[in-house]
């Protein structure tokens, strides 16, 4: 691909990040929005790793069977009403490996292993949110140090980079979502003539010099009326008439776009930007056959030739009731006929009003997320279709994540462990290593004021924070330290020596 700006443009549409957008109003615009209030940005040599000292949200296990494919969960956790959110690496049985505490009313999306100059990379995306469900944000790329390597934003001046999309591509490119709002004469489609429009841009950005090398804007390829949204009875809201919420790309190279208010997918030529076809929607390229119809749908991607796989919502956003589902969906392009190849479904029939998605693992079984169902669930299922792997969050109701993944990572945390020893006299101590993967148990040392600390105790790792009973001999110890051992028995990390009763600071 040839590293020169490409005019196109993009799709918008209309299913919002309730757990993250205010009810009421209308949205600013989102340079506006995001220049008055700024994301805490991180640059290139900057840790992502925050102090592991605050619990974040728990995951309740509800199903663990064999068969189950190997990797951790990665998800970024958001609510309405939990104290904490953002970025979160656990293992299979919920407990946290990594977490990236964010403020108040910031948020992450899409956290996620990918692939960047031939290497294994951390991606998400973090920023705040319109009234819209729209994102400001920037997207991260992190080391296996949790490091940060490189940022991706949009080059406009009038555009920011939005929470649905962050996927990188072979070419070192990274595949992103920008919205604007735009004047337009909705006349044609039932609203008003001086009315407002968002125009969802789907933009190319090449990672390392951040050039923009396509830019395909939803309203000069797709017509407003396509679109399954109402207009805004008033005319002072913005139309977001197509609300692109993914970007692919499909087995031969071009873009797969969801376009979410329309109910539609677009494959579109990477290079010229023109609509190769239309899937679904009003103005389907294919008829569709027996349950081959999607609606409001999430997170399109290719799964072979010719074969796509949706994550179907199956109701429109604020709705609840109709069952959502992972649909394959196959194309004939010269019968011009798309059937449904497979479908899986919650046993708990889970309806996801917003967001929602799904991934292929490599030993056939797929990963779900139900996101904004209640409460937001994430799931595995086996080739066969049976549910082998089911979890919820369990500190609110209200607790989703836009998409999960199940993945394999190698982190370490380049920050030493820390001891927490402030409950030393009562019995318990924490050992506390936010980010390192490869620990499997810890070795608590004690000793007097002098002298050499000695081996008391160990635990199996339980998580980030792990408490460790510190033996009745040990209790008047002086001095206590911790040593992570990985599974063969070397030790990974020891954390400085510390005072019984004093934390360590960082």
């Amino acid at each position: 691909m040839t590293h020169r700006l490409r005019t196109l443009t993009a799709i918008a549409a209309t299913t919002a990040l309730a757990f993250v957008s205010n009810a009421s109003g209308t949205a600013p615009d989102a340079r506006a929005a995001a220049t008055a209030d700024p994301v805490p940005e991180l640059r290139p040599g900057d840790l992502a790793t925050t102090p592991g000292t605050t619990e974040p949200p728990a995951a309740n296990i509800l199903v663990r069977r064999p068969g189950r494919a190997h990797g951790d969960i990665f998800v970024t956790p958001q609510g309405m009403n939990n104290a904490t959110r953002g970025p979160q690496i656990m293992d299979d049985r919920g407990r946290p490996i990594w977490f990236r505490e964010l403020p108040e009313n910031y948020f992450a999306t899409d956290l996620r292993v990918q692939e960047y100059q031939g290497k294994k990379v951390l991606t998400w995306w973090e920023g705040q949110a319109t009234n819209t469900g729209k994102g400001t944000g920037i997207g991260y790329i992190a080391d296996e140090n949790y490091r940060i390597i490189a940022t991706v934003q949009t080059p406009d001046v009038r555009q920011v980079m939005d929470l649905h999309e962050f996927t990188l591509t072979p070419q070192g490119t990274a595949l992103i979502v920008s919205y604007q709002q735009k004047p337009y004469d909705l006349s044609q489609a039932g609203g008003a003539k001086d009315g407002r429009v968002v125009d969802s841009v789907v933009q190319e950005i090449d990672i390392a010099t951040g050039e923009k090398l396509l830019n395909w804007s939803a309203l000069e390829h797709v017509p407003v009326t396509d679109s399954d949204l109402r207009t805004p009875p008033d005319g002072t809201a913005p139309y977001d008439f197509l609300h692109v919420n993914s970007v692919g790309l499909d087995t031969d190279g071009n873009l797969l776009i969801s376009g979410n208010a329309a109910s539609t997918v677009y494959k579109v030529d990477r290079k010229t930007g023109g609509i190769i076809w239309r899937l679904g929607g009003r103005h389907s390229d294919f008829r569709l056959g027996i349950g081959a119809r999607f609606q409001w749908q999430h997170d399109v991607r290719a799964a072979g030739h010719h074969t796509y796989r949706i994550y179907d919502n199956a109701t429109p956003n604020g709705l609840q009731g109709y069952e959502s589902r992972v649909a394959w969906i196959r194309i004939d392009p010269k019968t011009r006929t798309a059937e449904l190849v497979r479908q899986l479904t919650h046993p708990d029939k889970m309806s996801t009003m917003r967001e929602g998605g799904s991934q292929s693992l490599p030993n056939g079984n797929t990963f779900v997320c139900w996101a904004a169902s209640v409460p937001g669930r994430i799931s595995e299922f086996s080739r066969d279709g049976r549910l082998i792997f089911d979890a919820t969050f369990t500190n609110s109701r209200d607790t989703a994540s836009y998409r999960a993944y199940r993945l394999d990572w190698d982190g370490t945390s380049l920050a030493k462990p820390k001891l927490l020893t402030e409950d030393a006299a009562e019995g318990t101590v924490r050992a506390n290593w936010n980010g390192a993967s490869d620990v499997s148990r810890w070795r608590l040392l004690a000793g007097g004021a002098t002298g050499a600390l000695k081996p008391v105790a160990t635990a199996d790792w339980d998580g980030f924070d792990t408490p460790i009973t510190v033996p009745a001999r040990a209790r008047d110890a002086d001095r206590l330290q911790v040593q992570a051992l990985d599974a063969r028995g070397h030790v990974v990390g020891t954390s400085a020596v510390t005072p019984a009763g004093a934390d360590q600071d960082g």
